[in-house]
């Protein structure tokens, strides 16, 4: 990088954590550290919310993503603006009226603290987990810039996320959200417009969208009804509800940034606010990966964008796949100027051959590289460094990291309230001070961001993060929704129901996902089902509570 480069990625950085920090130094309260002093405007839970869902993982590996398969995933995200509208009206106003801390919290009122905190437990694995995807993320970017090793920059990003986190606790990371997003969206835009500019000046729009079209990657609605694709309309709508529902309504990271918000109204709008841009947004990045694409259709691409490790390889071999992949390069860029030219179907069969054949020669890369390349993930942050003017490099660096700190900030916060509230003072030290609850706090969080480091250095064998993430939270949530739906709409259902069918929904889970081809959108649809009908099949409970449904 350059030095300008430095510049801009060390005073982006420095002015949004010096500021959080310098708002918020020296915080001794323990309801500021937890999230409990609600005090946000709309606009800062808004913007916190968006920035906890956008980790990294969203800008370095969704652009990949696309580059790969189009921009088909950002059906995942059509149910979410639904999930909100349901959130507002039904659930965040229970969580206001009963003044929780933790969305758990409820589950112990409505049914019991074995009900509580098995449910709070699913949540501690499935986001500490998150969190160590997400700590790696950031760890490939410095690895492709400054060739540092990915394991043990895991280490060093994880380590610097939990000072950062432990120095101020749940405000601080909603705080400094605000502006890790500004910085966010203003980045990817930039971002669209320069690789824009590095296609062919002769390339009008509308062809360009053509090429793209022909070659699979410009397709947003599939209209199938297929059961085993991840990513069509019938299962964004549905599992994107229901993962909308889960993870917005559940997902004590989320739960603890919206109900910071002074008054119901500012956190209702705040989540209105994600509804509406979340989709824009998504659309925009994955059209830079579109874009990124068709660069590539004028400029021969690396057989591997993981280029160090493609390196490292057996010589003679890669040199041989170098070869066929330069010939077939060379064909399918003139196979690209006969169907611009007339764009007849033969054409249009021609390039999809040349593509197709393409492929092929990049799965025969990854065999020798080895199972645990991810090159999707390396797209971007390879042409970010390698075409974006010096400046620009910087901003998308900081794009990337702010991400990150963003999301694992938010992560490890929830993570050290959640283990204080439902576990240590509920079950350990119930008369707790304040000053004991504060320190535990910290020390809970210092724990579960050493255990997502953990996981971050095995993080290499997956395949893609963006998706990794996705399918990892979709083994709990549906359960994790099942027992709240049964909690705010069953009355009569006991706890003993509610209890075991979570166990019985989540065995459910993992059995589809060992088992079964369908898409992991449905895992969230199953589990919840699972929870409610054990729910009913066990009977009317005895005891009504007066907290399921909003006054």
């Amino acid at each position: 990088m350059s030095a300008i480069d430095w510049t801009v990625l060390a005073a982006t950085l420095g002015a949004i954590v010096g500021y959080g920090l310098w708002q918020e130094r020296g915080t001794k309260s323990a309801a500021a550290f937890l999230g409990s002093a609600r005090e946000l405007k709309w606009w800062t839970v808004g913007l916190s919310v968006m920035a906890t869902q956008a980790s990294a993982i969203t800008f370095l590996s969704m652009p990949g993503q696309a580059y790969e398969d189009g921009m088909g995933f950002v059906q995942f995200y059509f149910g979410q603006p639904l999930a909100m509208i349901v959130l507002c009206l039904v659930i965040v106003p229970i969580y206001y009226r009963l003044k929780v801390v933790t969305a758990y919290e409820y589950l112990e009122q409505r049914f019991d603290r074995k009900t509580r905190q098995l449910t709070a437990l699913l949540f501690l694995l499935s986001r500490g987990l998150a969190a160590g995807i997400s700590i790696y993320a950031p760890a490939i970017v410095l690895e492709a810039v400054l060739g540092w090793p990915a394991r043990l920059t895991s280490v060093g990003v994880g380590a610097a996320v939990i000072l950062y986190t432990v120095s101020g606790g749940s405000r601080i990371v909603s705080r400094t959200q605000t502006y890790q997003m500004i910085v966010m969206l203003a980045g990817m835009a930039v971002a669209a417009m320069v690789v824009w500019t590095q296609l062919p000046r002769d390339l009008s729009f509308g062809a360009a969208i053509d090429l793209a079209g022909a070659l699979g990657k410009t397709q947003i609605v599939d209209t199938s009804l297929r059961f085993d694709t991840r990513y069509t309309l019938l299962s964004g709508l549905t599992g994107g509800l229901f993962v909308g529902l889960a993870y917005f309504g559940t997902d004590q990271s989320q739960v603890q940034r919206y109900l910071g918000g002074a008054s119901l109204r500012e956190s209702r709008l705040g989540l209105i606010m994600n509804g509406i841009v979340k989709v824009p947004m998504q659309l925009l990045i994955l059209f830079c990966g579109v874009l990124v694409f068709l660069f590539y259709q004028f400029t021969a691409p690396p057989v591997s964008f993981a280029r160090d490790r493609w390196a490292t390889t057996d010589a003679a071999a890669r040199t041989a796949i170098d070869a066929k992949w330069q010939a077939a390069f060379a064909e399918k860029r003139a196979h690209i100027d006969a169907y611009l030219q007339d764009g007849s179907a033969d054409a249009r069969r021609d390039l999809q051959a040349s593509a197709k054949q393409m492929g092929a020669i990049r799965e025969e890369a990854k065999v020798l590289i080895g199972s645990a390349t991810k090159d999707s993930d390396y797209i971007f942050i390879d042409f970010v460094v390698r075409r974006f003017p010096p400046g620009l490099v910087g901003l998308l660096l900081a794009v990337i990291l702010c991400a990150s700190m963003s999301a694992v900030g938010s992560a490890l916060s929830a993570l050290g309230t959640t283990s204080v509230v439902d576990f240590y003072k509920p079950s350990f030290r119930p008369n707790a001070s304040e000053a004991q609850a504060l320190k535990a706090a910290k020390i809970f969080t210092v724990a579960w961001g050493c255990i997502a480091i953990a996981f971050a250095t095995f993080a290499v064998a997956l395949d893609n993060l963006i998706q990794a993430v996705n399918i990892l939270g979709s083994l709990f949530y549906g359960p994790m929704l099942g027992v709240f739906l049964v909690g705010f709409f069953l009355p009569r259902a006991r706890a003993n129901a509610a209890f075991f069918g979570l166990i019985a929904a989540e065995i459910a889970v993992i059995s589809v996902f060992i088992f079964s081809s369908i898409g992991f959108l449905w895992y969230n649809v199953i589990g919840c089902a699972v929870v409610v009908i054990v729910a009913l099949l066990g009977g009317a409970n005895s005891k009504t509570q007066s907290t399921q449904m909003p006054s």
